[in-house]
C-alpha cells in the first residue's frame, strides 16, 4: 500500500464523523464542511509524519484548533451599515435546536469541551491532551458549561446523586 491510498482509506472511514465533530462546534454545515476540509489538507501536508498510533487524537485537534481559530477571527469582524446580501437562515423548532441554540451561546473553548466529551465521547484525560490544558480545566469548563447549557434549556439541576 502507499501512503495516498491510506490517506484515502482513511479520509473515507473517518471524513463523516469529523464534519459531525466539526458541526457539533460550530452549529453551521457550511463552516464545517470548511474545518473539515482544512483538517484533511493539514492530513495530507504532514500525512507521512503522523504516527498511526495519533492519527485519529491529531484529526480531531486540527478540526478543534481551527474552529477556535476562527472564533478568534470572528470577533475581528466589523459591523457595517450595508451588509452583502445572505440568505436568511430559516427559524430553528424543535428540541435539538434548543440545544444548538444553547451551544452557540458557550464560549468556544467550553463548547469545545462539551462537544468532545459529550458528543465525540472523549475521555477527560483525551481532551486535556486534545487542547493542550488540565484535566482539571477539562473538568471545570464541562462542568460550567453543562451549567449555562442546562440554564438556557431550563432542565432542572439534579446534585447529590
Amino acid at each position: 500500500m502507499t501512503w495516498e491510498s491510506d490517506y484515502s482509506d482513511y479520509f473515507a472511514v473517518r471524513a463523516a464523523s469529523l464534519r459531525r465533530l466539526a458541526y457539533g462546534l460550530c452549529g453551521d454545515w457550511h463552516l464545517a464542511e470548511d474545518l473539515t476540509q482544512h483538517a484533511f489538507l493539514q492530513l495530507y501536508r504532514h500525512w507521512k509524519r503522523i504516527e498511526p498510533a495519533t492519527l485519529d487524537a491529531y484529526s480531531r485537534r486540527i478540526v478543534v484548533n481551527a474552529f477556535l481559530s476562527d472564533r478568534r477571527l470572528r470577533r475581528r469582524e466589523h459591523v457595517v451599515s450595508q451588509p452583502p446580501d445572505r440568505a436568511t437562515p430559516e427559524p430553528a423548532t424543535g428540541p435539538e435546536l434548543d440545544i444548538r441554540a444553547a451551544l452557540t451561546q458557550l464560549p468556544p473553548r467550553q463548547r469545545a469541551l462539551i462537544v468532545l466529551r459529550h458528543l465525540e465521547d472523549i475521555s477527560v484525560a483525551e481532551a486535556a491532551a486534545l487542547l493542550g490544558i488540565t484535566e482539571g480545566t477539562v473538568k471545570s469548563q464541562t462542568a460550567r458549561g453543562l451549567d449555562k447549557l442546562r440554564a438556557a434549556l431550563a432542565v432542572p439541576v439534579m446534585r447529590g446523586e
